[in-house]
């Protein structure tokens, strides 16, 4: 339990820290505009997976050249980070693109016609009694 709660710190510290170094020191105009949305480390804390998304990545080819960008400027990322904590190593940093932007205005249209049709049927049982 404790080894959890550490690497839970340690994911809050790296997503947070990670998000201020690419907005102020990220200098690559093909990154836009870059949330970060989750971060995994490992149990051995040797990596953290980073879950991105980009509000500039419309199509599949932006999408994997702003991870592209991303994973070849880890290692910049990672000696950012070592600069910032105290700890005996830091992870090396993997990227993913993270579609939860897309996603959300589907799911909440999904959402929101399963309460419509449970909202009818309740009616409709209403009705038949």
């Amino acid at each position: 339990m404790k080894d959890f709660d550490r690497r839970l710190r340690i994911a809050d510290f790296i997503r947070d820290e990670l998000a201020q170094i690419i907005r102020s020191d990220m200098r690559d105009p093909r990154v836009g505009f870059i949330g970060v949305n989750d971060v995994t480390v490992s149990r051995d804390l040797a990596y953290a997976d980073i879950h991105i998304s980009c509000l500039h990545a419309n199509t599949r080819e932006d999408k994997l050249t702003v991870i592209g960008v991303l994973n070849k400027a880890s290692g910049f990322f990672r000696s950012q980070l070592s600069k910032r904590h105290s700890m005996r190593t830091t992870p090396k940093l993997r990227f993913y693109y993270d579609d939860i932007l897309e996603k959300g205005p589907e799911l909440e249209s999904l959402i929101e016609s399963a309460v419509q049709a449970d909202e009818a049927r309740r009616i409709d049982i209403g009705d038949s009694e």
